[in-house]
Order: structure tokens, then C-alpha cells, then sequence
């Protein structure tokens, strides 16, 4: 137990560290699905995370949004078919595909990009 509390905390540490992502901003339509996953308007893959447990809530909040920002729904934006939009903690709109709420990766620097999956001992994985 003791060990993987280190593991989380170091990995976060690493993430703080000199991270320049900048997020996508809110978008009024869902998220596109390319080369089987989804990513945001400007190409950035989109996650899951394993401990949204309860379908149309995220957990991820504070420093963990911060690592791992949501993907933000713009005022107007209507839910379709299989996407909806969650309310966060903190009160802003999150896509959600099948009540999984989506998020980018501060590390991925590029479009493409999927240094995130599996990240956190397997918790996050590239939304598909």
C-alpha cells in the first residue's frame, strides 16, 4: 500500500513539474472520434478514468483536474445519442461518452499523442 501511495505521489510530482499544456477550450459539439479514439477539437486524445466509478460523476478534481483537465462543454452545447454533459464540483460542463466523463493529459504534448494510458497503475486509458 505504502508503496503505491509513493508511486501516485512521485508520479504526480513529475507531472507538476514544468508542464506546458494548455487545454482545448470549451467546445459547443462532442468530441470526434479519430483512428478509434476520441480527441478534441484540435487532436488531443481524450481518457477515462477507472475510478469515475458512477456513471455521469468525475472524481477528478483540484490538482487532478489541473494534470488531467476535462474536456469542457461551451454554453449551448446539446447532449446526443450516447454523449451527455456532466456537471463537475466545481460547477463547470464535462463531455461524458456513456456517463464516463473525458478528459486530455497535461504530459501529451502534440496531437496524437497518448502518453496517458495506463498511467496511474492502469486507471487511465485512451477513450475509445
Amino acid at each position: 500500500m505504502l508503496k503505491s501511495i509513493f508511486a501516485a505521489t512521485a508520479a504526480l510530482a513529475l507531472l507538476a513539474a514544468g508542464t506546458a499544456f494548455a487545454a482545448d477550450p470549451a467546445s459547443a459539439t462532442p468530441p470526434a472520434l479519430k483512428d478509434g479514439m476520441f480527441v478534441t477539437a484540435s487532436g488531443m486524445t481524450l481518457y477515462t478514468f477507472d475510478k469515475d466509478a458512477t456513471p455521469g460523476k468525475s472524481v477528478c478534481n483540484g490538482p487532478c483536474a489541473t494534470n488531467w483537465p476535462p474536456a469542457l462543454v461551451a454554453d449551448g452545447a446539446k447532449a446526443t445519442g450516447d454523449w451527455t454533459i456532466i456537471t463537475r464540483d466545481d460547477g463547470l460542463k464535462q463531455w461524458a461518452y456513456k456517463g464516463k466523463p473525458l478528459y486530455a493529459f497535461a504530459k501529451d504534448t502534440k496531437a496524437g499523442d497518448k502518453t496517458g494510458d495506463g498511467f496511474l497503475n492502469g486507471a487511465w486509458h485512451v477513450a475509445k
